[in-house]
């Protein structure tokens, strides 16, 4: 694939997962295939929050040996690149779907979809999708779980520099202090907190700070701050300050950098996560994790909850997976028609923790598990298929 192309095109939405995903895609394909690739993102100031190289105010420019150019509606006359990754199906300007048209061999068009563990995903893994006027077809990737989707994305180094981090207290000493905290003791329990807006978040802190252990909450700076601060009594909580309540200390993080997040990860005992990027990234952590999905209508994102669930705790004890299953139900509940989601959540909270030593080791497994399902890979190798079909 050295001495391919490829275009990706991103549509900020009003998150940072899409262009989390597609940072990360880019840099891989780039990184450990020398694929030249053209990265299209609409809103560069998200971008920005993410990789501080990128420059607002520029059309195009190179960040990290990739070409990132601003997506304006006024598209530029460019040949297509060889593979084309349409993100979240986003909808490509008519005038590029037309060089794609006109190209001798055209490029191999796919559209990455959103994650999702549930069971129809592994059907539609691969689906060609024609073109209803262009001699086209667009096909449809799904990341997943199972080894019949298209996994994914974890770095060639990612378990390796992981595994370092976990084993050097040099290193671990060094990010605490980075984050403005202190080495803490073995005896008191991380957690990472990154969420959107939650009615339970108030109960939880009450709870963290009634602990019987001390607690350190790191929270990097999202959407749910203004319900930490209500809990704490005051107008707003500001990134670099300690805040404390009780057991609890809970200290608010600047927006991080993807590298820097990751090591955030790895050096807490439970991760709060949200939305996708994040959520996959926990994995990869090998600790015990908690998934805010992002809230759709008519609670769609809950059957979605329900079957990575169904995936995830197919190898614990039954207890275990019981008490995973009510504690993320619970924080999540909000955005359903089940009961409020601040009813009981020290007693399901407290459940969940017991298990956390039968946790952490399943956390483990289930990385290792997926580590063998690269999505780079295998869109790599489904390019070379569908190119190569061509040619009988």
């Amino acid at each position: 694939m050295r001495n391919k192309s490829c275009d990706i095109f991103c549509n900020v939405i009003d998150n940072y997962g899409d262009i989390g995903v597609c940072w990360r895609l880019a840099r891989q394909l780039t990184h450990e295939h020398g694929i030249a690739v053209r990265l299209w993102v609409d809103d560069l100031s998200s971008f920005h929050r993410l990789c501080s190289e990128v420059d607002v105010t520029k059309e195009q420019q190179v960040c990290q040996g990739i070409e990132v150019r601003h997506w304006l509606s006024a598209f530029p006359e460019i040949e297509p690149a060889h593979l084309v990754i349409e993100a979240f199906a986003c909808q490509l300007p008519a005038s590029y779907i037309e060089a794609m048209a006109a190209q001798t061999r055209q490029p191999v068009w796919i559209n990455l979809e959103h994650l999702s563990a549930e069971d129809w995903v592994a059907g539609c893994h691969g689906l060609p999708s024609p073109h209803p006027s262009l001699p086209l077809t667009k096909y449809f990737f799904f990341p997943g779980f199972t080894p019949d989707t298209g996994g994914l994305l974890l770095e060639d180094d990612l378990m390796a520099r992981r595994d370092a981090f976990q084993l050097d207290p040099l290193q671990q000493q060094a990010f605490w202090q980075s984050v403005g905290v202190e080495m803490p003791s073995s005896h008191t329990l991380k957690i990472s907190l990154f969420c959107y807006e939650n009615s339970a978040i108030e109960a939880m802190l009450l709870a963290w700070s009634q602990s019987v252990i001390p607690i350190l909450c790191l929270m990097p700076e999202g959407r749910a701050l203004t319900q930490v601060a209500e809990f704490f009594g005051l107008s707003q909580v500001l990134p670099g300050k300690t805040y404390t309540q009780g057991r609890l200390q809970l200290r608010v993080l600047p927006f991080m950098e993807q590298q820097r997040y990751d090591e955030l990860l790895w050096a807490c005992d439970i991760n709060f996560v949200r939305g996708e990027d994040s959520f996959v990234r926990a994995q990869w952590a090998g600790k015990p994790f908690v998934w805010h999905i992002y809230p759709q209508q008519d609670s769609a994102h809950i059957e979605k909850l329900r079957a990575f669930l169904k995936l995830y705790c197919a190898g614990l004890p039954p207890d275990v997976a019981q008490s995973m299953q009510n504690f993320w139900a619970r924080w999540n509940v909000e955005n359903s028609s089940e009961q409020p989601a601040f009813l009981g959540i020290a007693q399901v909270w407290n459940d969940f923790l017991k298990h956390e030593s039968v946790l952490r080791q399943h956390a483990q497994s289930w990385a290792q598990q997926l580590s063998a399902n690269s999505l780079v890979l295998n869109v790599l190798n489904f390019y070379w298929k569908i190119d190569r079909m061509r040619d009988l």
